[in-house]
């Protein structure tokens, strides 16, 4: 068996996938600007070496238009492989989507559909992880969620499932030609959140609803370019404009099991000291 390509192999997902792979001993290659073989998605010289002796990839996208436009050049040229498993996200291609970002993700897909390969979609809610291994922890830390998600739910899902999933549909051939919607067990708030953060850490912590503009100015404050500015303004608008208030099965159909709830997520992560203690 050749192993099995993590593309993204540092990131939230690549690194679990690569954790499950391991400990089913299968062999596995992750690829990223300091991998062995040095892979970039925007140093298209770097993709025909990632792909050599590659069978089945896992592919988790670069962030924004441009990524996505990238990860999909890199789709059409994958030749070699037979297999490719997607992380995309969840309400990609339903009414409504009108925002670039989906739009990039819904091209994306369209490209993975039409490759050839044998692929599967996997499309998960936002991840609870968000708040712990991303730009979300320093908003705990400060004690106030600042984002334009408005009074809007998402059905947050613990990455370790995400994960889960994946290496399932990597490694099961009969999810060649699905799209797996997958979400946690219930719908919260911006605003519940903060509560179940706050029950978790023993710290006070608020949600503060910005306007969309207002979010867009402060991530550029902070260092984030215009275009991924409004990337992640367009992503938090989907949970504004309640389109995310909604749970899917897709962990229960293929790991026949519940998916792991927030508060115990919560719970067990502030254990772990990254909120502070």
């Amino acid at each position: 068996m050749n192993p099995i390509l993590i593309l993204s192999g540092k990131g939230k997902t690549g690194r679990r996938v690569a954790a499950q792979l391991d400990a089913r001993g299968v062999p596995y290659r992750p690829a990223s600007r300091s991998s062995a073989q040095p892979f970039d998605w925007y140093d298209e010289s770097t993709w025909a070496g990632t792909l050599a002796g590659a069978d089945t990839a896992y592919l988790a996208p670069p962030v924004g238009p441009t990524g996505l436009a990238q990860a999909g050049k890199f789709v059409e040229q994958a030749r070699g492989l037979r297999r490719l498993v997607l992380l995309s996200g969840r309400g990609v291609g339903s009414p409504g989507r009108d925002f670039a970002v989906y739009d990039g993700s819904l091209e994306l897909e369209s490209v993975v559909r039409a490759s050839g390969l044998d692929w599967t979609i996997v499309q998960p809610a936002w991840f609870a992880q968000g708040f712990s291994e991303d730009f979300l922890r320093y908003h705990v830390l400060a004690g106030e969620i600042r984002l334009s998600a408005g009074t809007g739910g998402e059905a947050w899902i613990d990455t370790n499932d995400v994960g889960d999933v994946m290496t399932a549909a990597l490694l099961d051939e009969s999810y060649a030609g699905r799209t797996i919607a997958i979400s946690g067990p219930r719908v919260l708030t911006m605003t519940e959140i903060a509560a179940e953060l706050t029950a978790a850490t023993g710290r006070p912590i608020s949600y503060v609803d910005l306007d969309p503009a207002a979010h867009v100015a402060e991530l550029i404050e902070q260092g984030l370019t215009p275009e991924d500015a409004d990337a992640v303004r367009d992503l938090f608008a989907v949970i504004r404009n309640h389109r995310s208030e909604y749970v899917s099965d897709g962990v229960e159909q293929v790991l026949g099991r519940k998916p792991r709830d927030f508060t115990d997520w919560a719970r067990e992560t502030a254990k772990t000291g990254v909120w502070g203690g």
